[in-house]
């Protein structure tokens, strides 16, 4: 789904931005939402590729968590995230208690709007090399876990999708998480949402990014996904404020065909692609690759109880 020429990476973005253009559900799209005691908690189901046509995504299951104190440090808010987030991921993880899972944390560890995936990868409770080469020291209710960041392309010169390929064809776990920094609609939603997928993801297309997607179709086995937005495109942030700007005033907006073309000579100087970030973003990231990295270790360990997530952290 773009919007004023830009792609979000939420679907709950997408659905929400359709609903209100056409005034009615969209076929082929179920929307079911429900508050837990730190914020909302969204289910987005594209059923058929009538709805994946719409949407502009796949066919497959996106909940969206909701919660602004993702953003401050809040331990009873984090811990109640944790819980939702693992129970989400659970419900995902159809595999056996034994199984081997590979968390794959995509982006640059450089810049720091990127770094989620790389992040949470450093912090998830892996336990493969102990099954591996201290068995009699496993940890009990802990299945076979292992965890790669194979960076971007501008640092390694090689596709990131190949690398994670490689990895899979070796180690050949039964499923496949993905970790990645998203673009969001809204500033509002910057580290305060957490978005889950059950059909893989295709890592940089909020950014414009012509990366090759991790699905099962590519790697073999299942992939679920898990972004958090850190950035929102400059063009959107501009549409915002010439809506609110002709609001004000009592006066109608104008069309969208007019105000791209407006917004894409503001951005001229940047090809059209500039992309915001809070400056506080070192925090954010932080907060949030704790959060995730926990409700990772939550989901795939039956031991670890997510009221005490902190403890397993790397």
């Amino acid at each position: 789904m773009r919007i004023c020429g830009v792609t979000t990476d939420l679907a709950i973005e997408a659905h929400d931005t359709l609903r209100a253009q056409t005034g009615q559900e969209i076929p082929g799209v179920t929307v079911d939402r429900r508050d837990f005691s730190h914020g909302q908690v969204t289910t987005v189901k594209i059923m058929d590729d009538q709805g994946a046509q719409a949407m502009g995504k796949p066919p497959g299951t996106y909940i969206t968590i909701d919660a602004p104190a993702l953003r401050v440090t809040d331990p009873e808010a984090h811990v109640a995230v944790v819980r939702e987030l693992s129970e989400a991921l659970k419900s995902f993880i159809q595999v056996g208690e034994k199984a081997g899972i590979l968390v794959v944390g995509l982006g640059n560890w450089n810049a720091t709007p990127d770094a989620l995936g790389p992040r949470v990868a450093n912090q998830t409770f892996v336990t493969r090399h102990v099954y591996h080469f201290a068995s009699e020291h496993t940890p009990e209710g802990t299945r076979v876990l292992s965890a790669l960041a194979p960076g971007v392309l501008g640092i390694t010169g090689i596709e990131t999708a190949e690398i994670i390929k490689g990895v899979v064809e070796h180690v050949q776990p039964e499923l496949v998480i993905c970790i990645d920094a998203l673009a969001a609609g809204s500033v509002q939603r910057i580290a305060s949402s957490i978005q889950l997928c059950d059909r893989g993801i295709n890592p940089g297309s909020g950014i414009g990014g012509q990366r090759q997607g991790l699905t099962e179709e590519t790697l073999g086995v299942k992939v679920i996904s898990i972004g958090v937005p850190t950035v929102v495109h400059a063009a959107l942030i501009a549409r915002d404020a010439i809506v609110k700007l002709y609001e004000a005033y009592g006066r109608t907006p104008p069309q969208p065909a007019e105000m791209e073309s407006i917004i894409q000579q503001l951005l001229e100087p940047f090809g059209g692609q500039l992309m915001v970030t809070p400056k506080e973003i070192d925090d954010l990231i932080n907060n949030c690759s704790r959060i995730i990295a926990g409700s990772v270790s939550a989901a795939v360990h039956p031991g670890i109880d997510p009221n005490h997530y902190a403890d397993y952290l790397q």
